[in-house]
């Protein structure tokens, strides 16, 4: 194992966003049972210091490739087209109005069925978004579009994450 490896070599992957999940949590289990810090107790604490530093790296390259967002703005960084979400938040008219009406349709949600068909509504965006990214990275090679999509799915992210604190205010 080298440190300097991108996640994908590290797991032993193709660089690329389609992955099959069940491969990577198995990869890792196995990378984690490699690099475990118990392993190396008879090596020494400089040696378990070394595992432990893999065992961090495993776990963050863990994170990114397991979830479709994360592994996408990753591919898109390696291939020159970071999100940069703090500081470009442009996004075309659509994206926005849609947004706006979703905003108002969770501001006027009174019962849980209404934020159940808000709700189901988000969960398709977040599929077309990811199937978009897949076809904009995997087919395209386009990581700059591929980006923008990341944005969206940042956007579309923190809206269910608000559709839950709304859910949460009304069973109060």
């Amino acid at each position: 194992m080298n440190l300097q490896s991108d996640d994908f070599e590290l797991f032993g992957l193709a660089r690329g966003f389609a992955q099959d999940r069940s491969a990577i949590d198995a990869r890792w289990k196995e990378l984690q049972r490699e690099a475990h810090p118990d392993k190396f107790a008879a090596q020494g604490a400089a040696a378990q210091r070394v595992a432990m530093q893999w065992s961090v790296r495993i776990n963050e390259a863990y994170q990114r490739l397991k979830d479709p967002m994360r592994r996408a703005a990753y591919l898109c960084e390696l291939h020159g087209a970071p999100i940069r979400a703090e500081d470009n938040t442009a996004m075309p008219t659509a994206f926005l109005m849609q947004q706006m009406e979703w905003r108002e349709a969770l501001e006027e949600a009174e019962a849980e069925p209404e934020l159940d068909a808000l709700d189901d509504t988000v969960a398709q965006a977040r599929r077309e978004a990811l199937a978009e990214c897949e076809a904009l990275i995997d087919r395209q090679h386009d990581y700059a579009g591929a980006s923008q999509q990341v944005r969206a799915l940042m956007f579309i992210a923190r809206f269910a994450d608000d559709i839950e604190r709304r859910r949460e205010q009304l069973g109060q």
